[in-house]
């Protein structure tokens, strides 16, 4: 199975052919909390074991740090699971700023305002509420110090994007005129409403979280599967079987079947 991945992360292109047995499993902004994504892994691992899809493939969407206060144990359980699962788990616009702070500090004047302070706590430091360009500086280093090897290798080698079959998977969307193999960085960070808004065809289904929902958006062209879990607690799971689209998600809710590529939900 890892020999597997290996050859999907690396080859471009639509991977999927006729007959292909592989089932997706993409899930949503974790925000550190690991409770749900314990939960939402128990969710997952029992699909598995319930209808044995011959290659299925886990891909977190990005954001697994920031506002909750689990940011080390979130970064510890993913960095753990790609180890015994087939995972892709992809760069989130909040990942992008704690690297942009290890080499730029003030970053923390624009990281904290959504949640980097939560970050540096869970990795044992005590920021102040609103740091001077001095504590920046030590903080970005006391983080390098105190950031497990492991944690800051995951960190650094997190994709931004992961194409397979019909499907395109990225944090935060994709630049509506723009070729997949084109888009900027920044937006497939940081993109919401020109692309939230269009009803283009992207030249494939955009997964993506980033911009929180109330339900899971299960589109013609793209779904989002970003269901606020920092403050809903339901943290949200899509199912990818060919044109099969399922949901899971954390709580008391049982798993919804939803929108059929021949059909047009929303």
């Amino acid at each position: 199975m890892r020999s597997l991945l290996r050859r999907l992360v690396g080859q471009p292109g639509d991977l999927e052919h006729e007959g292909d047995e592989t089932c997706i499993y993409a899930i949503g902004d974790i925000h550190g909390h690991a409770e749900l994504l314990h939960e939402i892994c128990a969710r997952i691992d029992a699909d598995i074991r319930k209808f044995r899809p011959a290659r299925p493939i886990q891909v977190f969407l990005g954001d697994y740090i920031d506002r909750g206060p689990d940011s080390r144990d979130v970064i510890a359980m993913l960095d753990q699971r790609r180890r015994t699962h087939s995972v892709v788990c992809l760069l989130g616009n909040h990942e992008a700023c704690l690297l942009e702070f290890l080499v730029n500090p003030d970053m923390l004047a624009q990281w904290r305002q959504f949640g980097g302070l939560q970050t540096l706590m869970s990795y044992g430091l005590s920021p102040s509420p609103n740091p001077d360009a001095a504590e920046r500086r030590a903080l970005a280093q006391q983080l390098i110090r105190q950031m497990p090897p492991a944690h800051l290798a995951f960190l650094r080698a997190l994709p931004i994007t992961f194409s397979y079959g019909r499907y395109f998977f990225v944090h935060a969307g994709v630049r509506p005129g723009i070729a997949l193999k084109q888009q900027r960085k920044e937006d497939l960070l940081w993109i919401r409403d020109d692309f939230l808004v269009s009803e283009d065809d992207f030249g494939k289904v955009v997964v993506h979280g980033h911009t929180p929902v109330r339900e899971a958006e299960l589109l013609r062209n793209r779904i989002n599967v970003d269901t606020g879990a920092y403050a809903t607690g339901r943290l949200t799971c899509v199912k990818l079987e060919g044109p099969r689209r399922t949901l899971l998600t954390t709580g008391n809710r049982a798993p919804r079947h939803g929108y059929n590529d021949g059909q047009h939900n929303g």
